[in-house]
């Protein structure tokens, strides 16, 4: 796998149990990547490893003033020049590749993952945490996963130097070839405690992110409270104790460099000193101490990959463990559903129904529903598209179990627009790049929605857009008023034109005549199409073809608006915003009418208009 093939076709089904085992499905796939980074790692580590002994050659042909041997010296310091040249150019060519193609197989799962469990996933996983998954913990396993082959053969290296060392000098290379081991395995017992440290830090950086993400995110609200300073201290507090976190990690991955440094150092001391005295009693030539000394401090190199494969695989365990928990998720299945799917590519037509409150969604036509708890709502949005964040009883289209159509047929059929729907960057005819039927162009669905103003503020803001297409939208379309991203996102909802529109609060920040205008736009466009609205707007209320009012998770009253804001008093209550002591008053009220009613006697009500007719009529 190239970088120029990005991104893959199927990043594959990870191994998502545990994070290590996530770790090795990750090597697993890129067996290849891997193979060629051994093959220059190893080309690149001999051939800085082999120049000692070209050196020891070439003092040991001037000392015995061997002209054809010091020719020859200098022939393998030259192929070891290139060979280390060209060894490592190709190394870290194939490094970098094997970490962005990592990166960006683990980024891929985790937008498949996102894409298959919608907004249920960050009710299960803090959209912090999704987000440092994404970001920083995705580095650090591409990392983990390209430094293995480099450590590989750097361990290689070592073990064949050490041999030549023994068969080219036994009496140095015994030394070189029993402290060479011992300096590789000397931080292991650091390495618990600095795993521990790194743990922490991460633990730390994610709520700091978490909490960071939330605040961006409820910016607005934040500073019309007044809360703005508040949450900035959190994130004072929460970055200070990520920054004494990493300190204290710091320190203890300084040890272990500072051990790195200093037992190679004692090595060389050893090996001079065991050397001179060889030399002494002529058991050892010049040439051949230079080469033992020169490979000593040769090794240190290869020696620091064994560092930084325990660092990469401290940091990047946990960050593959929290993948690992996000990639495990899977979409909420039904307690008790009956494998009713169909094929993949068949999209169910009919009826929507929910058996666990009841509602039903009648084929063609505009329901709204009505429901107290905005929560409670969100949730039974979610679950009317196929997004359930629990597992229950699935919803029906048309007889067929949601929850286990094949996902394009899920989202093919059903659609949903929660209340804070996103609007990326880029232009307008970007946005509406979405799947859609075809029925529904772009213009019949913007005017649907009121977007005419809209238009004309995005062309206002780009000096350089004739056509409102190609107008651009800033970053979650900050530059626009509430009101305006919502009808834009309407827009795009009406556009993609799915067989069930299930829209929560479509209209809340757009005004009241705008208001009435959309609910006609939206009844005369989805006519003949299954459409459910979440709202307590009587405006879009007085439109639908059946209202329905969902209580304590139960459907309580069906009807239409003007019947049930005069019959219901929970109804009336959600819609009108009542006060306990107004819906008490009418509930005496309503109470005494009907009474009256039933015993024949006039109500005072119209006792009082009967007076008035006869003082007009005199």
């Amino acid at each position: 796998m190239q970088i120029q093939d990005l991104p893959y076709a199927d990043p594959g089904v990870p191994d998502a149990r545990s994070g290590p085992r996530f770790l090795w499905w990750l090597f697993r796939n890129q067996l290849g990547g891997q193979f060629k980074s051994l093959a220059w790692g190893l080309l690149h580590f001999l051939s800085v490893s082999a120049l000692p002994f070209c050196v020891g050659v070439a003092v040991q042909a001037v000392v015995d003033h061997s002209g054809r041997r010091l020719a020859l010296a200098g022939g393998l310091l030259a192929l070891c020049c290139v060979g280390n040249a060209v060894g490592d150019t190709f190394l870290h060519r194939t490094a970098v590749t094997n970490w962005i193609t990592a990166a960006a197989r683990v980024q891929q799962l985790l937008a498949r993952k996102a894409a298959n469990l919608g907004s249920a996933l960050t009710r299960r996983v803090a959209a912090g945490e999704v987000v440092a998954v994404s970001t920083g913990d995705v580095e650090k396993i591409g990392w983990f996963v390209e430094a293995w082959s480099r450590f590989t053969a750097a361990a290689v290296t070592i073990v064949v130097v050490c041999v030549g060392l023994v068969v080219y000098q036994p009496a140095l290379g015994v030394v070189v070839a029993v402290g060479l081991p011992v300096l590789a395995l000397s931080v292991l017992p650091l390495l618990p405690r600095a795993t521990r440290r790194a743990d922490f830090q991460r633990e730390k950086a994610g709520r700091a992110t978490e909490l960071a993400s939330d605040t961006v995110a409820g910016l607005r609200v934040l500073r019309g409270i007044g809360g703005e300073e508040l949450f900035l201290d959190r994130y004072r507090r929460a970055s200070q104790e990520v920054r004494h976190a990493a300190v204290r990690s710091a320190r203890m991955w300084s040890l272990i460099a500072a051990i790195q440094v200093l037992l190679p150092g004692l090595l060389l001391i050893a090996v001079v000193w065991y050397g001179v005295h060889l030399a002494r009693q002529g058991r050892v030539e010049i040439g051949e101490l230079v080469a033992v000394y020169s490979s000593v401090m040769i090794l240190t190199y290869p020696l620091r990959h064994f560092e930084e494969i325990a660092m990469a695989y401290s940091f990047s365990r946990p960050s593959a463990t929290r993948a690992a928990r996000v990639l495990s998720l899977e979409r909420a299945t039904p307690a008790d559903g009956v494998a009713t799917a169909k094929a993949p590519g068949d999209t169910p037509s009919g009826d929507l129904y929910d058996p666990a409150t009841g509602l039903l969604a009648p084929s063609g036509r505009l329901t709204a529903v009505v429901c107290g708890d905005p929560d409670a709502a969100g949730l039974l949005a979610e679950r009317l598209g196929g997004h359930p964040s629990q597992e229950g009883v699935s919803v029906l289209l048309g007889g067929v179990t949601l929850d286990e159509l094949p996902l394009d047929s899920a989202r093919t059929a059903v659609l949903v627009q929660d209340k804070d729907p996103v609007l990326l960057s880029g232009s307008l005819r970007e946005l509406l790049d979405v799947p859609a039927s075809g029925d529904v162009g772009a213009v019949e669905a913007l005017s649907a929605a009121q977007c005419a103003d809209v238009l004309a503020a995005l062309v206002q803001g780009s000096l350089d857009a004739e056509d409102p297409m190609d107008a651009r939208i800033t970053e979650r379309g900050r530059s626009l008023s509430g009101g305006q991203r919502q009808r834009l996102a309407l827009a795009r909802s009406l556009f993609t034109d799915p067989e069930v529109l299930v829209l929560d609060e479509p209209t809340s920040a757009v005004d009241s005549h705008t208001e009435a205008r959309i609910a006609d736009g939206v009844r005369e466009l989805r006519s003949g199409r299954t459409t459910v609205v979440f709202t307590s707007s009587p405006l879009l209320l007085d439109r639908a073809d059946r209202v329905v009012l969902v209580h304590d998770g139960e459907v309580a009253a069906v009807g239409v608006h003007r019947e049930l804001v005069h019959k219901e008093p929970r109804y009336r209550a959600v819609v009108t915003r009542e006060t306990d002591d107004e819906a008490a008053l009418n509930d005496a009220r309503h109470t005494n009418h009907v009474r009256h009613e039933k015993d024949g006697v006039p109500h005072e009500q119209d006792v009082l208009h009967a007076l008035e007719e006869i003082e007009e009529s005199a």
